[in-house]
């Protein structure tokens, strides 16, 4: 396996790991969320009990709901300062990844540059992602909430609605984890800002790293992680190589925001192209060791695409990444990862996968 076959993995075992640290930041952000809701729910049926229908306007609706937009401009308040807090913990992490895998690869006579927090951080923060600043969403997502609740409680009234109803078709029903409420969907707009705000940060500190080691790379490899969710956009360019100026080598689609960055939930990643040990130091090949020779060939390796990736992996990270059983079927059942899958790239149940393969299960001891 040459170096840039070993970044190539590296990095698909590091977008598989991201996905996790991803889904575990979306976790606590929404948290701070739902802590919000229930606050305002509260607060919403006691400003709700004390004004009469009657007396219902306009005006008196502000000035009832004053108290729930105070509540909900502190949330998001805290989510802002825990996010970027988030971001810039993440950042600092990234940007010593990047330098890592560089260094692992090279040989011990070709040092790979870091780059610091600060410079990634500032790159990731100050730099809009789908045309905003993270500041400047959060705040558009907290007047779209408010703006919901404000609708919400004026059709209510208007409609005769009791508090509960009212206050139940805001938040919605705890039987279904209050995800019929009319604030559901601001709960999954913030997931898609923390996801694509992790994504833009990755990116940051990718494109950061590769611009101080640029007098090592010739070009970039785009590595679209592929399963049911990914993008038309990012499949078309999975494996697609751009030069250093991120311009489409034998092939007609642009680079434009870059992996990690194309559209929202952008989880594409990309990996540079190493030049030759002749390329980089203009040395004779002979001034290195066979091994050194035979890795730094600057040849790029042919697509390794996830099925292939996890195929090659140790039976730990399979289990990892798999589950126990699956990686069993994997390796002793003669499946193929396309077979834990349904038509439409949903994964099957290990009853389902019983039913349609009794032999492979057999066959793996299971």
């Amino acid at each position: 396996m040459n170096a840039n076959e070993k970044l190539i993995h590296a990095t698909i075992s590091h977008e598989l790991d991201l996905r996790r640290y991803s889904d575990s930041v979306v976790y606590r952000i929404i948290a701070v969320l739902n802590r919000s809701d229930s606050a305002m729910a509260a607060e919403l049926v006691v400003k709700l009990e004390s004004m009469s229908p009657t007396a219902f306007s306009i005006e008196r609706l502000e000035g009832m709901l004053y108290s729930v937009r105070q509540l909900n401009a502190q949330a998001f308040a805290d989510v802002q300062r825990e996010l970027t807090q988030e971001l810039r913990d993440f950042a600092q992490y990234e940007a010593a990844w990047n330098q890592a895998v560089l260094a692992d690869v090279l040989p011990a006579k070709i040092m790979a540059v870091g780059v610091s927090v600060d410079q990634v951080a500032a790159a990731a923060l100050s730099r809009p992602f789908q045309g905003n600043l993270l500041k400047g969403f959060l705040s558009e997502l907290e007047e779209k909430k408010a703006r919901l609740i404000r609708q919400a409680v004026a059709d209510g009234f208007v409609q005769g609605k009791t508090t509960a109803d009212i206050v139940r078709s805001i938040r919605g029903t705890k039987a279904k984890g209050y995800s019929d409420g009319i604030i559901e969907i601001t709960r999954r707009d913030a997931q898609a800002i923390v996801r694509t705000a992790l994504s833009h940060t990755a990116a940051a500190a990718t494109r950061k790293t590769h611009e101080a080691n640029s007098d090592l790379i010739k070009g970039f490899v785009w590595l679209a992680t592929l399963d049911q969710r990914t993008s038309s956009q990012c499949r078309i360019r999975d494996h697609k190589q751009y030069d250093k100026a991120h311009k489409p080598i034998g092939h007609s689609y642009p680079w434009g925001a870059g992996p990690g960055s194309l559209h929202w939930n952008c989880r594409s990643k990309s990996t540079p192209i190493l030049k030759s040990l002749k390329e980089i130091t203009g040395l004779d090949i002979e001034d290195f060791e066979i091994d050194e020779r035979a890795s730094m060939d600057g040849v790029v390796p042919g697509a390794t695409d996830y099925a292939t990736w996890i195929k090659k992996q140790s039976a730990a990270r399979q289990d990892d990444v798999l589950g126990k059983s699956r990686a069993e079927l994997l390796r002793k059942g003669d499946l193929s990862l396309a077979d834990l899958y349904s038509a439409k790239g949903s994964p099957l149940t290990l009853d389902q996968l019983r039913e349609r393969h009794a032999a492979a299960f057999r066959k793996a001891g299971l």
